[in-house]
């Protein structure tokens, strides 16, 4: 692998897994957040490369059209993400929730997530995806539960309880497609790497596919937080430092999301098989509905914005369900502005959960006066994840619905009505926590405004304009997807 593609595709690999080990021997926090801001720069820098440099498969990694658009959308949110840890951990460690032994290994979690989403995002084999997954589930367990207050420890154990039984699930399937496959390809790697399984899968045998995939969509469906395996969602979110939070919504859903589709691509190539849109589409809707109702009940803020990403999760199934070029992009489109939006919303509600003392909204008042960047940050990040025009997720929600409208109207409407009802209780949230007379502590926050700045300006961006290149980028992914 001497190439520049493949030297590329292993240093996004070899740098978190280095900076990692560097990071755990570091006593210094603030050296720390700076080579793990640096490192996660470089992971970007090396995944855009990816856009014009493709390695050759090999057979444990692959570099293709449908994982470019999640690596590089996974490295940049990991990078901003990064930059915003380094203010907010440092205000933890001066409040005493932190101690530089639980700093160090915070630092060293976070790259070894990378490594692992990284890992997962690139794999061709089916096996090493489930590996990688699985790290991916115990680093973000150890991290939720790294204040270690019984609520934090009580968090991180239902997500590895539920977390193990979905792996579990997801391991049993990836069984099966091997077993199905190996009749067709032989045994070996052969019969476990996607290049392989997406040129044979007509041949392969549909009864073990059809069982495969309804494991497969519950084990990964328990990480994508999914109704009705979505339970460890809300406490890891609540309990965790905001990072991994922003993290979790922004990225590791899509993770998740990711191996859904790479077997619903296998599952559609076989035409004897179980067609997997109606399985997405309903657990999809179903997530929609329940989480826009609970939105109303939610008192803690953290939680309020873990229950929409279940909502937003939801909406992404259901179009990649229903399928289609257009259904596809808009599926695309909406996962890559949940993204960028949900991960600005928790950057802004870390800090205000620091200068307040308080991740209870009835003790959060009047934002836009006591603390304006802050406060305008989240309501404009309400408003843009809300679906309000002329953001961009307004766009990805239209066509989301407008695609299914012609195909299942009344599902169209369903969703439809599901979606203005999260967006009465986000909006009946945020009058409370933005304006009124201020609640709370008044004092500065000691934060860097520039993540939440470029994500948010991104999304307010590609709902006026998108770029043609990024338009004909995702319309082939979609067409991939069909």
């Amino acid at each position: 692998m001497s190439d520049p593609g493949s030297l590329v595709l292993i240093a996004i690999l070899a740098i978190p897994a280095a900076a990692a080990a560097v990071l755990a021997l570091l006593p210094d926090d603030r050296t720390s957040a700076w080579i793990n801001a640096l490192a996660s720069f470089l992971t970007l820098a090396c995944a855009a490369v990816l856009l014009v440099e493709r390695p050759a498969p090999g057979p444990f990694l692959i570099v293709d059209d449908l994982n470019v658009v999640f690596i590089v959308l996974s490295t940049f949110v990991a990078f901003t993400t990064s930059v915003f840890s380094g203010t907010y951990i440092a205000h933890e460690l001066e409040v005493g929730k932190l101690t530089p032994t639980y700093l160090r290994f915070y630092h060293a979690m976070y790259q070894t997530l990378m490594f692992g989403m990284n890992l997962a995002l690139l794999s061709n084999n089916v096996g090493l995806m489930w590996v990688a997954v699985e790290l991916s589930t115990l680093t973000t367990v150890l991290m939720v539960g790294i204040y270690r207050t019984p609520a934090a420890l009580e968090a991180a154990w239902k997500y590895f309880l539920l977390g193990s039984v979905g792996i579990a699930l997801a391991l049993f399937g990836t069984i099966l497609v091997y077993l199905a496959a190996r009749s067709v390809v032989g045994e070996g790697l052969d019969a476990m790497a996607w290049s392989v399984l997406a040129d044979n899968a007509a041949a392969f045998d549909p009864a073990l596919l059809n069982l495969s995939f309804v494991f497969l969509l519950l084990g990964y469906g328990t990480k994508v937080g999914l109704v009705p395996l979505h339970a460890w969602l809300p406490d890891a979110h609540a309990e965790g430092p905001t990072p991994i939070s922003a993290v979790l919504s922004g990225l590791l859903l899509n993770v998740a999301l990711f191996a859904v589709l790479r077997f619903k691509t296998i599952m559609s190539a076989n035409p004897a098989a179980l067609a997997p849109g109606p399985l997405m589409v309903s657990l999809g809707l179903l997530s929609v509905v329940f989480a826009a109702f609970m939105l109303y009940r939610r008192q803690d803020i953290k939680r309020l914005f873990a229950y929409s990403s279940i909502e937003h999760m939801g909406i992404i199934t259901f179009a990649f369900g229903m399928g289609g070029p257009l259904a596809n992009f808009a599926g695309l489109l909406h996962m890559t502005l949940h993204s960028l939006t949900k991960s600005a919303i928790f950057f802004c509600v870390g800090h205000i959960a620091q200068v307040k003392g308080t991740q209870q909204m009835s003790e959060i008042r009047g934002l836009t006066v006591s603390h304006p960047v802050l406060g305008w940050g989240l309501v404009l990040g309400v408003v843009a994840i809300a679906g309000l025009p002329p953001t961009g997720i307004f766009m990805s929600e239209f066509l989301v619905i407008t695609s299914s409208f012609a195909r299942q109207p009344v599902l169209a409407l369903i969703l439809g009505l599901a979606l203005l009802v999260g967006f009465g209780a986000l909006l009946l949230r945020l009058n409370g926590l933005a304006f009124g007379a201020p609640q709370g502590s008044s004092e500065p926050a000691k934060a860097s405004f520039v993540p939440v700045a470029a994500h948010l300006g991104l999304v307010l961006c590609a709902g006026v304009w998108l770029p043609p290149a990024l338009v004909a980028w995702f319309q082939h992914v979609a067409r991939l997807l069909s």
